[in-house]
């Protein structure tokens, strides 16, 4: 993980820090995470977040597409609408950026949280990000089955068996490319 991010990142998450009110906590997702918290060499133009704690705070108002931030920053906060994280994901968050900010956390999940919240739309690009991320942390394929079968599996829209053959025929590429 990156200690200080680059230009125009920090700047836009100080300037966000500065109009926030009240503490907000962000459980960020998405290329963002990948990119500055796993170090995929990539870029990335917002910051998607799964929640917001409080979740009445004003953030795409502030700081989503169209706001002045963008305006000034060219990236922004984008809350996602359609996508599933395993049941106890919360517990295994971790904060990114710690004590850079007042107001402000960022939260991000760990890396099979990450590989689990691309399973459902399983587009070439998630698939890459999550193999991405498999051997980068070398993770392990037994937990990423166990975590899926236990926190997500029924959580997921259509038919289980669709999402049993995605995550399997994704352990394959990864075991089979390491």
């Amino acid at each position: 993980m990156r200690e200080r991010l680059p230009s125009p990142w920090r700047e836009f998450l100080t300037e966000l820090d500065q109009l926030l009110e009240a503490p907000v906590d962000l459980h960020c997702i998405g290329g963002f995470v990948l990119v500055y918290f796993y170090g995929l060499p990539r870029s990335t133009g917002d910051i998607d977040y799964y929640s917001a704690i409080p979740a009445n705070a004003s953030l795409p108002k502030m700081a989503g597409e169209g706001s002045e931030l963008h305006k000034k920053y060219k990236v922004a906060l984008h809350k996602v609408a359609v996508t599933t994280l395993p049941e106890d994901y919360v517990n295994r968050l971790t904060e990114m950026l710690a004590g850079q900010f007042n107001n402000l956390r960022l939260f991000v999940p760990d890396p099979y949280d990450c590989i689990l919240s691309k399973l459902d739309r399983n587009s070439t690009k998630d698939r890459d990000d999550a193999e991405y991320l498999f051997r980068r942390q070398r993770l392990n394929a037994q937990i990423l089955r166990d975590r899926y079968n236990t926190e997500l599996r029924g959580l997921l829209m259509g038919p289980d068996e669709r999402h049993d053959k995605t995550l399997e025929m994704w352990i394959e590429i990864f075991e089979t490319n390491n």
